[in-house]
């Protein structure tokens, strides 16, 4: 439904929308362009880590690994260097990025903290557990940074 709708968290039962209602006051009903820019005025931007993959269904599990082609974090870092976090929204954005993002970052350093999934497929954790979990992540609970060598 995302990708139909070009829209991230599309789905009604995807939880983003509601949590971010949530944690940083955004107003139900609004817009999508309206969410994205009250997000952006938290100092929040979304972006996905894969720029594309192939992958029949909307099941990140379902991505053929060798269909992977990563967005350009490098250039978003230097683009906006007041950027010091990266929350992932589950399991599988993290590990592509360590995979195929961190190795190109030289000796950037970064915040990453993977948090629950949004996704309906995570049932697992209640709502009000992830809200917790997404308030303490971008209320600025820090982890260690990670210092990320560039590959000889």
């Amino acid at each position: 439904m995302s990708l139909l709708a070009r829209q991230y968290y599309a789905h009604p039962r995807n939880t983003f929308w509601r949590i971010m209602e949530e944690v940083v006051g955004l107003r139900a009903g609004e817009s999508y362009e309206e969410r994205i820019r009250l997000l952006s005025a938290h100092g929040i931007a979304l972006w996905d880590v894969l720029h594309s993959c192939n992958r029949e269904g909307s099941l990140d599990t379902a991505i053929r690994s060798g269909s992977v082609s990563v967005n350009d974090f490098v250039a978003f870092f230097r683009q906006h260097p007041q950027v010091d976090s990266v929350l992932f929204n589950g399991a599988a954005a993290e590990r592509y990025y360590n995979r195929h993002v961190l190795p190109k970052l030289g000796t950037t350093i970064v915040n990453h903290l993977r948090m629950p999934s949004t996704s309906p497929a995570h049932a697992s954790m209640s709502f009000e557990q992830k809200v917790a979990a997404w308030r303490q992540g971008i209320g600025g609970q820090k982890v260690q940074p990670t210092e990320v060598r560039a590959r000889k």
